[in-house]
């Protein structure tokens, strides 16, 4: 056989190796779109779509009492927002007695007006749904989607009765919650009606920026617990690139080190101390409300001397009932708490 036909037959061959007309070589996949991967599974869709709208579409069956959701609360929650949910050294408070009965009977929360007050969760959240779909995605934080269906309505209506929004043998299930969503403190304190909502509205606020003397607020308000660090992975990995806000380094070498404490305020103080099992900001509980107690000692020159005595040693018949003594708080934790009540807004003296 002469060299030109075997030359002419192993162009033939390698011709029928190469792809077909049309294919790129460096690109095998191209034109294959639709081989690639497998349709999700029902199984799948469902471990992924477990959203719960305000309409409370996609919300499961389930039903628990603040009752039943006391002892998860106090097992799994506690540790990072307080036996009342009134914060610790970790979160911001979930719940403080900002809201008053005014408030659930209007839809809008008065004291977000304030600036001196504590935000709370529960002041600003206008929807039931929200707080039941990250309780339910992303709680316990070092535990999350842990809770079963049953245990997030038990901890949810135990926030709800801390919050005073409802009782606690108020039986929360798919069909109740629509009564708690009429009862959300600030359910009408959200709206598209305000001049940023579109791209070309115009601010509907007035501010004067600070040219002198001026306040920067740069205390740390809240942090992560070392024991939930790395929980959710490193959360400096799952900020952008850009902008102001990056996320805290919470990978495993991170979680290793001592968390950072906090500075304290007054009002966790007020709450690590146990006072808000009985006193609420501004109503009765057990004892008479905080800003009661600020308004009947308001322009008395002695009062904080005589309310961290008080604190310290107990009182009877001032209010028509007992305090007995608060031995966990020290003079100067006294003192502290003392002047936190007589310099409440409002409050002269």
């Amino acid at each position: 056989m002469s060299s030109w036909v075997r030359a002419c037959l192993l162009a033939t061959t390698l011709l029928a190796t190469l792809p077909v007309s049309g294919k790129d070589p460096a690109n095998p996949y191209a034109g294959r779109d639709n081989e690639l991967g497998r349709e999700a599974t029902p199984q799948e869709i469902q471990a992924w779509d477990i959203d719960v709208r305000p309409d409370f579409a996609g919300l499961p069956e389930g039903s628990g009492t603040a009752l039943d959701g006391e002892e998860i609360w106090l097992e799994q929650c506690a540790a990072c927002h307080g036996d009342f949910g009134d914060a610790n050294n970790f979160f911001s408070p979930l719940v403080l007695g900002n809201v008053t009965d005014d408030d659930i009977a209007s839809g809008n929360v008065a004291a977000l007006t304030d600036p001196t007050r504590v935000r709370t969760t529960l002041m600003k959240v206008p929807t039931v749904s929200t707080l039941w779909d990250y309780i339910h995605r992303a709680m316990p934080w070092n535990n999350p989607k842990s809770l079963s269906a049953d245990q997030v309505y038990a901890v949810l209506a135990y926030l709800l009765n801390i919050a005073y929004i409802v009782e606690e043998d108020f039986l929360l299930d798919r069909d109740t919650i629509v009564e708690v969503q009429a009862r959300m403190p600030n359910r009408n304190g959200m709206t598209r009606e305000h001049g940023l909502w579109k791209v070309n509205g115009e601010p509907d606020v007035i501010n004067t920026r600070c040219m002198k003397n001026c306040q920067a607020n740069t205390g740390i308000s809240s942090s992560i617990p070392r024991f939930a660090m790395n929980a959710h992975g490193n959360l400096a990995q799952q900020n952008r690139e850009f902008g102001p806000y990056r996320g805290l380094e919470t990978g495993a070498e991170a979680a290793e080190q001592p968390a950072a404490t906090p500075p304290r305020q007054t009002e966790n103080l007020v709450a690590e101390k146990g006072c808000t099992a009985c006193h609420q900001r501004n109503k009765a509980l057990v004892g008479p409300a905080f800003l009661a107690v600020a308004q009947k000692y308001a322009g008395d020159a002695e009062a904080r001397a005589y309310l961290a005595k008080k604190i310290r040693a107990g009182s009877s018949g001032v209010w028509g009932g007992v305090m007995p003594p608060q031995a966990q708080v020290d003079e100067g934790e006294a003192a502290e708490i003392a002047e936190w009540l007589v310099s409440m807004p409002g409050q002269t003296n």
